[in-house]
């Protein structure tokens, strides 16, 4: 059965805010890296049309060697979107899910070829709720914003104890973690 797998920017604080960190080449090199391991992406309303600048790039390339080709990874990986309010979306490899989060995710899990990322804040919370995230990698980057939306929402009152396995350290300070919930017995 496939990994469900959070992924996710987060500030020292716990803020999930774009506008709050400064994406680098390294930083852009480790989610093209991170892509090319997986063929499906879920994305809820907010975080895809912030997603879709990467439309963008593609079109009109920038230049940057890494910014362009994390543009191609976007481009490629197959965005299962999550929305009440969107009715159509015009890149190729997004589609509007008809079902529920918990049966995407269930028939994602038993059918699709490798492991599926969450980069929705949103879907996160969610998929926390329903217990079924394998895994998180949290990208938490050495500054403190101070305001935005916390990564997890104040109503979820489970505590879930997680096992660190593994870090990665990049060159701006920001440290990736790696985390799977402890099974409870």
């Amino acid at each position: 059965m496939n990994k469900i797998i959070a992924c996710i920017n987060v500030t020292l604080d716990g803020y999930c805010d774009h506008t709050a960190i400064v994406p680098n080449d390294e930083l852009h090199i480790h989610y093209s890296e991170l892509l090319k391991n997986f063929d499906t992406i879920l994305y809820g309303r907010i975080t895809y049309q912030l997603m879709e600048y990467w439309k963008s790039v593609l079109e009109n390339p920038t230049g940057n060697k890494s910014y362009d080709e994390f543009a191609l990874y976007m481009d490629s990986i197959e965005k299962i979107v999550f929305s009440r309010t969107i009715k159509n979306l015009d890149w190729k490899t997004a589609k509007l899910s008809n079902k529920n989060l918990k049966d995407e995710v269930m028939e994602l899990k038993e059918n699709s070829g490798k492991d599926i990322l969450v980069g929705s804040r949103s879907l996160i919370n969610q998929l926390l709720k329903l217990n079924l995230i394998d895994e998180f990698q949290l990208c938490i980057h050495p500054v403190i914003a101070g305001k935005g939306l916390k990564l997890f929402d104040d109503d979820f009152k489970n505590s879930i104890n997680l096992e660190l396995i593994n870090t990665k350290t990049l060159s701006s300070g920001a440290i990736v973690m790696y985390y799977e919930p402890l099974v409870k017995t």
